[in-house]
C-alpha cells in the first residue's frame, strides 16, 4: 500500500494520494482511510476517475449506501445518488447532512462533474476542534442540551426571493416533514470525541422559546465556524471529497455567478446519534426508512 496523507489544516483535512479510486481496495487500504477519516474528519482526492457506480462502490467502505435524499429526486437511473447542481439553488448556509431524520448519514461524499471557472468552494468544518474551544461553563451547558431538528422550514432560500420555481423545491423538499431531537453534543461512536451537533437543521432547544434557542445556537454555532476549523476547497475537475457527517458540518459557498457547477452526493447510512449521558436520539415525527437503514 503506498497511500499518504498530506494535512491541509491543523484542525481538519488531508489530501490523500497513492491509492486508485477506480480500482477495488483491499482491507488494509481500506482500514487505513477509515482511520484517516476518524482523525483528519475530511479527505480531499485528485485525479479522481469514477462514475456513479464508482462512487457507490468507494462509499460501501464506510458502510450501507443511502437512497438520494428522503424527499429530493435522484439522479436519473441512479436512485443512490444525489444531484447538487446550482440550477437547483444552493445549500449556502452550515448545515450536517440530513440531520432532520433519526440516524443521518455517518460520512458524506462529493465528487466534481461540472465546476465553474472561478468561485463554488465547499467549506467543511470540524466540530469537535469547536468543542474544544468552548469555554468551560458553555461546554457544560451545551452538555446537558437537546436540539430540535426538522427540514419544515425556509431552507437556504429567503422568503423574498421565493418564486414559483423556489416554492414547488420547498414543496418537494417539506413533502415528508421530519423532526427528530439530536444532542446538542454528539459522542462519536468509533473514536469517542465529542462535537457539537447543531447546524441549519437545529432549529429549537428542548425546553427554551424559538427565541431564546436562536440565541443559544447562534453562539455555539460562532465557535464550529471560526476560520482556524474550517477546510476551504476550491473544486477542479475529478475531485472527490470524503467528511464525517457525524463530526463535521458543511456550506456550499454561493459567489460563482449562478454558473454550472454539478456536484454528485453519495451518503453512507449511519447510526443513532448519542448524548453525552449515553441517552439516544428520538423521532417527534417522519419516518425515513425509505432512505437509509441504520448503522450497528
Amino acid at each position: 500500500m503506498s497511500l499518504h496523507l498530506h494535512k491541509v489544516t491543523a484542525n481538519i483535512g488531508a489530501r490523500v494520494s497513492g491509492v486508485d479510486l477506480a480500482r477495488p481496495l483491499d482491507e488494509e487500504t481500506s482500514s487505513a482511510l477509515r482511520e484517516a477519516l476518524n482523525v483528519h474528519k475530511a479527505l480531499v482526492f485528485d485525479d479522481v476517475h469514477l462514475d456513479d457506480e464508482g462512487q457507490q462502490a468507494f462509499v460501501r467502505h464506510f458502510g450501507d449506501v443511502t437512497t438520494a435524499h428522503p424527499t429530493v429526486a435522484a439522479v436519473d437511473g441512479a436512485p443512490n445518488v444525489l444531484p447538487v447542481d446550482s440550477e437547483q439553488g444552493s445549500a449556502n448556509h452550515w448545515h450536517t447532512d440530513v440531520t432532520f431524520v433519526l440516524n443521518p448519514p455517518q460520512a458524506s461524499t462529493l465528487r466534481s462533474i461540472t465546476v465553474p471557472p472561478y468561485g463554488g468552494e465547499t467549506l467543511i468544518a470540524s466540530s469537535a476542534a469547536a468543542y474544544r474551544q468552548l469555554p468551560e461553563p458553555l461546554r457544560a451547558l451545551a452538555d446537558t442540551l437537546w436540539a430540535e431538528h426538522t427540514n419544515d422550514y425556509d431552507y437556504a432560500v429567503p422568503a423574498e426571493e421565493i418564486d414559483e420555481k423556489r416554492a414547488a423545491q420547498r414543496a418537494r423538499f417539506t413533502s415528508i416533514k421530519f423532526r427528530t431531537v439530536h444532542p446538542v453534543v454528539r459522542v462519536h461512536p468509533l473514536t469517542g470525541e465529542r462535537g457539537l451537533f447543531i447546524g441549519g437543521f437545529a432549529q429549537r432547544i428542548v425546553g427554551l422559546s424559538v427565541g431564546e434557542s436562536r440565541r443559544i445556537l447562534d453562539l455555539l454555532q460562532s465557535y464550529v465556524t471560526r476560520p482556524e476549523n474550517v477546510l476551504r476547497h476550491r473544486w477542479s475537475q475529478n475531485q472527490l471529497v470524503l467528511f464525517d457527517n457525524r463530526i463535521t458540518q458543511h456550506y456550499a459557498v454561493d459567489n460563482y455567478d449562478r454558473l454550472p457547477r454539478l456536484l454528485h452526493r453519495v451518503t453512507a447510512a449511519g447510526d443513532v446519534p448519542v448524548g453525552v449521558e449515553g441517552k439516544e436520539s428520538y423521532s417527534v415525527e417522519g419516518d425515513a426508512a425509505h432512505y437509509t437503514s441504520i448503522a450497528a
